[in-house]
């Protein structure tokens, strides 16, 4: 997730940025809402949900101020760097401006700081609210979706709703990355590449976690590998390790052998995933005729005394 939240948070800034420049660009002499080379109409397709234009016309946009009034008090509520007080000033923002189209990045902003903060609960919180203004936003759809698949438990009473709900937001994103992603005008289509894979790799892996969690290592494998091919240029440690699991669980044991070496490669020894990738690698060695660093001879073919070790979670 934090690998995600780095673009996603610069994407954000830049958003942020483009709200407070795009008032200051209108004409003075235009009526509120009817921004520089564009109509009012063509203005009002997007609307308050943030719903995209219809298939054939123009490009998406990133959401606009309509008044000077909505510009300042989206200007003010923006400077908050506290988690809560940003949240308590997007509700305040939206109460007072219920069709401004800048409500969604305050809540955007403010779910980045609760998952700065490591507050998950109200990371999900804000992610849901992001939701009810743009359901069609892949942002906070794959944010939510990895905040319930990752935080769900068994002895949750409600753990049905929320995976199946977490599934949805996830296939949802990968419909959407297409369609309702906005950038500013200019940005550089490598950095626009860049972001959507990301965001296609994050959404596979939460559907292979999913299938992970259900016993079904063959469809856990297809969207791991999906996942690392979606952004083969920074591939998720996590996700890799879960691949290395997947095939461990089918049985392939030479492949997931490579994927946990990989693993090991991109961790730490002692931090995060990186005791873990490392048991896997000893197990998978034992399994393929090897010998793990520092342990002593064992079987070569038959199988390992160590059992295969649980998903780790994200990071």
């Amino acid at each position: 997730m934090k690998r995600v939240a780095l673009v996603c948070a610069i994407l954000t800034i830049a958003s942020l940025a483009f709200a407070q420049a795009g008032y200051g660009n209108q004409s003075q002499n235009q009526p509120a809402g009817q921004q520089s080379g564009q109509s009012g109409a063509a203005a009002g397709q997007q609307g308050s949900s943030g719903q995209t234009a219809a298939p054939g016309t123009e490009p998406r946009r990133p959401p606009q101020a309509k008044t000077q009034p909505e510009f300042d008090a989206f200007n003010a509520a923006a400077k908050n760097t506290d988690p809560a007080a940003l949240e308590k000033a997007a509700d305040d923002f939206a109460a007072k401006f219920p069709d401004s189209e800048l409500r969604v990045l305050l809540y955007k902003a403010a779910m980045r700081g609760y998952q700065n903060a490591n507050n998950a609960d109200k990371m999900l919180d804000m992610g849901r609210k992001c939701l009810t203004y743009d359901p069609n936003d892949p942002e906070a759809l794959i944010d939510v979706a990895e905040v319930l698949t990752e935080r769900t438990r068994d002895t949750d009473l409600d753990k049905d709703q929320r995976l199946e709900e977490a599934s949805k937001a996830a296939q949802k994103a990968l419909t959407t990355v297409d369609t309702d992603v906005a950038f500013p005008a200019g940005t550089p289509q490598d950095r626009v590449d860049q972001y959507k894979g990301m965001l296609r790799s994050s959404a596979y892996s939460v559907l292979g976690a999913l299938d992970f969690n259900k016993n079904n290592f063959t469809g856990a494998e297809s969207n791991f590998r999906k996942s690392i091919d979606a952004f083969p240029q920074q591939p998720d440690p996590v996700t890799v390790l879960r691949l290395s699991l997947a095939l461990d669980r089918q049985g392939k044991y030479p492949e997931a052998l490579t994927f946990a070496n990989k693993a090991v490669d991109m961790t730490q020894e002692d931090k995060g995933a990186g005791p873990l990738a490392r048991r896997e690698r000893d197990r998978l060695l034992q399994l393929t005729g090897g010998k793990p660093a520092g342990a002593a001879s064992g079987s070569a073919t038959g199988s390992s005394t160590t059992p295969p070790p649980t998903a780790p979670p994200k990071q």
